[in-house]
């Protein structure tokens, strides 16, 4: 804080808590997650920490709050008009880093804490520690004060006990520098933790178009005209630098749209062959850019200059192009081994191809976490399997080190009903049989069986009551299987699968890149009501049925408690495209990774109680390794699906699983224990008719304990 002329050193040191004082980082994937975290946070109450012998006789309270502050961008906390406005993330850090940058006062931000308003800063800092606020309060309490809630809430951290904060701020080292979080003989907690890899992977992620990189030499080429006589020396040198940088870029992808594939891992040694632009320093271009704020300076030439080419007085709606390079030039400083470049042509209707960096490893980006931190717990409702978390978060780890804690269920084992439904008829469900249900990708297109699967959907309809959610393993097969259904078998007349299926329930579809709120909502109230109050609508279907995708807005962080999800079906293994660009990648990775693991600790020389795995072995081992994570990342997405049903200790839920694989020892190995133990002996084999007995009893069961 002394940076923003808040304290001098010697004031900071008087009110430095005890070093040995631990605190708590909570992180969650949302903002609306970590506002259930806080409420919950005031629910307990504690007692005071004043010793005993020394609140005698004193007007001392018997309990005490926890100190509480929740840290978040200048994009949540931003107070200053004129800043907040300019919308993305990037350009608001550029700006506000920039006022503060100016020499003159008037020009400054206002509301950043400095020797003017440190009553308002202490008093700011005061109030977040005694109200136990979450990210609106803190907002409302900076802009009653007239003070900056983003650079305010630091001087609170010294005094908190927890720090709650969404993913990006714990996971990037840059960020937890810029907050003056110390990580070092604290605690971390890590909430949602099955998104924790695919976290990591999303805060190193950096992709560019062709089209972003024709703006930016536009918007270069527009700047340098402006102003390129006042460019001396350095600066003159490294916009050049950047403009041999983007044509280098445009040229290669220009090519990249040439060639047959429409999608592929690049070089990254080529793609700044062109120009010069492979002798040009990365690291020092990449810090004159953060250093000197030139994307935020050209950016906001380009918008001034097309305000007035439109002659609007409304800001222009600019993307921010630069900001997107420097976070891609950034990724190529990465290091080689831990990502791969990615090209991928668009549609055909807008003509654009991308580059794309993805982190195939979260082991290197995650240890400054977890060497740093006294402890680091990983906790989430559906983190099965969990050996994928130890082999790529902590392999450096003993095992000793690592422990994990699996709980059952809140609810009675009467309140699940768990079916594998292999096929619609008893015992039909075998490998190959005729009438298995398998939608694995070479087979998943018969529509024999597609009809089949709507014709069980439709009797599960007549039995289980109010909501049910169908999960199926993509957008794109969702729609060919509702194709099939809206169609009348060749020879037969009547109506379709899909009428049937709307006659029974009112039916909704989650619909790729739609409004998951508008579906929901209208859902919902075709179960509640349309005033929630559990009153369905006067000549209404009873109930609702969801068709949605595992892995899309439905399938994480909304909840279908009671009416609004008592069954819900999965319908087959939604495993990744293997034969992508970036699967591949992944799995030439971790084989190869695996493979010198296995084989340095062999070259480490013959240990008195060690065996070491030959050359054959350590094959085999690695790529059952790869095999295995291929596996897992399928199983964590069906077990969070599984998880929107069951959401308090009253509630109750039928589960159906669609596939014959459902009922191998491996997959069933994967899926959470209070699944596996509800799961109804030997339904794989029992059919549909056994499926609807079962579902029968279960609700009529459930009525009667209500009545």
């Amino acid at each position: 804080m002394e940076q923003v002329g808040l304290i001098s050193k010697t004031s900071e040191a008087e009110d430095e808590p005890d070093e040995d004082e631990i605190k708590i980082y909570y992180a969650s994937r949302t903002h609306s997650q970590l506002a259930q975290f806080i409420s919950e946070l005031r629910r307990p109450t504690f007692p005071s920490s004043m010793p005993h012998e020394r609140a005698q006789g004193e007007d001392t309270p018997d309990t005490e709050g926890v100190k509480h502050i929740p840290l978040s961008s200048r994009q949540k906390l931003c107070i200053n008009p004129s800043v907040s406005r300019l919308g993305s993330l990037s350009a608001i850090n550029d700006r506000c880093a920039e006022l503060q940058q100016s020499k003159t006062k008037d020009k400054k931000c206002k509301f950043v804490p400095n020797a003017d308003n440190l009553k308002a800063t202490h008093q700011f800092r005061d109030t977040a520690l005694a109200t136990l606020p979450d990210i609106e309060d803190m907002y409302h309490t900076g802009k009653q004060l007239q003070v900056c809630p983003y650079y305010a809430s630091r001087t609170a951290i010294p005094g908190a006990e927890i720090i709650t904060l969404p993913y990006p701020l714990l996971l990037q080292e840059t960020a937890r520098e810029a907050l003056g979080i110390k990580l070092e003989g604290n605690v971390v907690v890590i909430d949602e933790a099955h998104n924790i890899m695919d976290a990591v992977a999303s805060v190193y992620a950096a992709e560019i178009r062709l089209g972003e990189l024709k703006r930016a030499r536009q918007m270069l080429a527009g700047y340098v005209k402006r102003f390129g006589k006042k460019l001396k020396g350095e600066n003159r040198v490294m916009v050049a630098q950047i403009a041999k940088v983007v044509e280098s870029l445009t040229e290669w992808l220009d090519e990249a749209l040439k060639v047959k594939g429409q999608q592929g891992i690049v070089d990254p040694n080529l793609l700044l062959k062109n120009r010069g632009a492979d002798q040009i320093n990365l690291y020092k271009l990449i810090k004159y850019i953060q250093e000197s704020k030139l994307a935020y300076k050209i950016e906001s030439y380009a918008s001034y200059a097309e305000e007035q080419q439109s002659g609007s007085t409304t800001p222009v709606s600019s993307t921010p192009v630069l900001h997107t390079l420097v976070s891609f030039l950034n990724s190529l400083t990465n290091l080689s081994s831990e990502g791969r470049i990615f090209y991928e042509k668009l549609p055909q209707n807008t003509g654009d191809i991308k580059l794309s960096y993805l982190l195939l490893s979260p082991t290197h980006a995650f240890s400054h976490i977890a060497k740093s931190a006294r402890a680091v717990i990983l906790a989430g409702g559906t983190m099965s399997p969990f050996d994928d978390y130890k082999a790529h978060l902590f392999p450096y780890l003993a095992p000793e080190k690592i422990l994990t804690m699996s709980c059952g269920h809140v609810i009675p084992a009467s309140n699940l009903c768990v079916w594998t439904l292999a096929s619609t008829r008893p015992g039909g469900g075998g490998a190959g049989g005729p009438d298995a249900f398998e939608f694995s990708f070479q087979k998943r297109s018969d529509k024999t069986m597609v009809r089949q699967l709507g014709l069980s959907i439709l009797n599960v309809c007549a039995v289980v009551p109010d909501g049910v959610v169908v999960f199926f393993p993509s957008y794109g097969y969702l729609d060919e299987v509702v194709a099939v259904w809206q169609t009348l078998e060749a020879g037969k007349e009547g109506k379709t699968i899909w009428d049937r299926l709307e006659a029974k329930k009112s039916l909704f579809k989650e619909a790729k890149g739609g409004s998951s709120d508008q579906v929901l909502q209208a859902y919902s109230e075709a179960i509640l009501g349309p005033n929630q109050a559990g009153v369905p609508a006067k000549g209404s279907p009873r109930g609702a049925l969801l068709l949605s995708v595992v892995g899309g807005k439905m399938s994480e962080g909304i909840n279908f408690s009671d009416r609004l999800g008592r069954c819900v079906m999965i319908v087959g293994l939604p495993y990744p495209n293997a034969n992508s660009p970036e699967w591949k990648a992944r799995t030439e990775y971790l084989e190869t990774s695996t493979m010198d693991r296995l084989m340095g600790s062999a070259e480490e020389g013959p240990s008195e109680h060690a065996s070491h795995p030959n050359r054959q072995q350590a094959l085999a081992t690695s790529k059952q390794a790869a095999r295995d994570f291929y596996e897992n990342a399928c199983m964590r997405a069906v077990n969070q699906s599984i998880g929107r049903a069951i959401r308090h200790r009253g509630d109750y839920a039928s589960i159906i699983l669609v596939d014959r694989r459902f009922a191998t020892d491996r997959i069933r190995s994967k899926l959470p224990g209070w699944i596996r133990g509800g799961i109804q002996e030997g339904s794989e084999g029992k059919g549909l008719q056994g499926l609807m007995g079962a579902l029968n009893m279960f609700f009529k069961n459930k009525r009667e304990a209500v009545a």
